[in-house]
């Protein structure tokens, strides 16, 4: 890999927004094409901080600059990707279902998630069954992401699935939950596609969701 590209990816480690935004204006000058700066080393970059952050050895803090260390880099890219350049690789409704207003969970999840290349339609928190239902219908996602960290909040889980399965969209998405009170049997009982532990593990489990589904 040239240096600029390692640079790339070492100012992102950092947190270095500004920097990125140089250097990725420098790797454009020098000839590399917008994708295969944002694959080798914007994506590339923030996947190793998810494996970093999966063992224990980065926190929330690092990957919160990170990733806005990439979406600066990604904004110098943006007038060079034209719109068959990049596809995304799916599409994620993601929420912290109602009467819950956590969101740093939710956020990681979010982070980690387009740093696959999956496309994020991100509700927020305190997120109602209608309003699931209506962003299914609306964004055509494959993918509905649920977070809760309130026991209390967990029962909405099943309401959510309950009213996509009313709306006769639940065949069309697979439905991934988490947050620190859920667990795997809870995930069964509810009738959920998918639970993971942490952030990382929940990109790795959207791709193979997605890869699933093709």
């Amino acid at each position: 890999m040239s240096d600029v590209m390692l640079q790339i990816k070492e100012m992102m480690k950092k947190g270095k927004a500004k920097d990125v935004q140089t250097l990725v204006q420098q790797a454009l000058d020098e000839g590399f094409n917008a994708p295969q700066i944002l694959d080798e080393a914007l994506l590339d970059a923030m996947n190793e901080i998810g494996v970093r952050f999966k063992a224990g050895e980065a926190f929330v803090p690092e990957v919160l600059v990170a990733a806005r260390a990439m979406n600066k880099g990604i904004e110098v890219l943006k007038p060079h990707l034209a719109e068959g350049d990049v596809e995304d690789k799916g599409v994620a409704i993601l929420g912290t279902v109602k009467g819950d207003l956590h969101d740093i969970g939710k956020n990681l999840v979010r982070i980690m998630i387009e740093g696959k290349g999956i496309k994020v339609i991100d509700l927020g928190i305190d997120v109602s069954e209608e309003a699931f239902v209506n962003a299914v219908n609306e964004y055509n996602p494959q993918l509905v992401c649920m977070s809760a960290l309130l026991t209390t909040t967990m029962p909405e889980m099943q309401v959510v699935i309950n009213a996509l399965e009313e709306a006769g969209v639940r065949d069309k998405v697979r439905v991934m939950i988490g947050g620190a009170p859920v667990t795997q049997n809870f995930a069964d009982e509810i009738g959920a596609d998918s639970y993971t532990e942490d952030a990382t593990a929940a990109s790795e489990a959207a791709i193979q969701l997605l890869e699933d589904m093709a």
